[in-house]
């Protein structure tokens, strides 16, 4: 069953063709900054905040900054965890998202099974996602002991999000990971996108209008960009979102 925010997600895609979301790693802020954050992406025209980091050492901080940037912001917040450490009852909703290119199975099934039951007491939005790490894989490659996809290898993408779309997963996302380089190839954006029927979420490395356009225009319906928010900030980060924001609607435009 769809909930009140994917269905959210689904709507925006459907008008804008393609969309961004701003991720939030709460061990890289404090509540205060998390809020203004949150604020100004809002402010660009993010459609939603995501909340996750690689490591989290305190799930009272997690909650401090997720309820601060409630009060800061309409948009939904989406939890993005690394491990059932990673939950918090203050959310809108959680990606409840495999690796599927792990080595331990903890992080394809695992953490789910030990993490449904705490997501159903909170009475969060469990929206289902394979995740698939690619080329560096940055941190989230490393804590989720990934085999990462080469960035050349665009046919075994396809391989893996076909799979999510036939395991009945409702989103995919590539991720280059955190800080990284270079950002998922257009070529192998494109390749998955033309063999799976669900939205296709892109992150990683992709710091710049044309990457953001680049992107949207193979076909990615969602991209995230996180480590951009934690580099520039003050006064300058809602000029650096909306070049990002303005990058992906001209994507979308482009869209096949």
């Amino acid at each position: 069953m769809i909930g009140r925010v994917e269905e959210y997600i689904l709507e925006r895609i459907r008008k804008e063709g393609s969309i961004h979301m701003a991720l939030i790693d709460p061990e890289k802020v404090d509540s205060e900054s998390a809020s203004y954050i949150a604020g100004e992406a809002e402010r660009s025209d993010s459609s939603a905040i995501m909340i996750g980091g690689t490591t989290l050492a305190s799930v009272t901080h997690l909650d401090d900054v997720i309820r601060s940037i409630k009060d800061s912001v309409d948009i939904p917040v989406i939890l993005f965890p690394n491990n059932i450490t990673g939950i918090s009852r203050y959310a809108d909703a959680i990606w409840f998202m495999s690796l599927l290119n792990s080595f331990d199975p903890y992080f394809i099934v695992g953490a789910q099974i030990l993490g449904a039951p705490l997501i159903r007491v909170y009475g969060l939005e469990p929206i289902p996602l394979g995740y698939i790490i690619i080329g560096e894989g940055g941190s989230a490659g490393v804590i989720g002991k990934a085999c990462p996809i080469p960035y050349n290898k665009p046919e075994l993408a396809s391989a893996h999000a076909l799979a999510a779309q036939y395991l009945g997963m409702r989103f995919v996302y590539l991720e280059a990971g955190s800080g990284v380089k270079r950002p998922v190839p257009a070529e192998m954006i494109r390749m998955v996108r033309n063999v799976i029927d669900i939205p296709l979420i892109v992150g990683g490395g992709i710091k710049t209008r044309e990457q953001a356009k680049a992107a949207a225009s193979a076909g990615a319906d969602i991209i995230v960009t996180g480590t951009l928010l934690e580099e520039i900030g003050g006064e300058k980060l809602k000029g650096r979102l909306s070049e990002i924001i303005e990058g992906i609607r001209e994507g979308a435009s482009l869209k096949a």
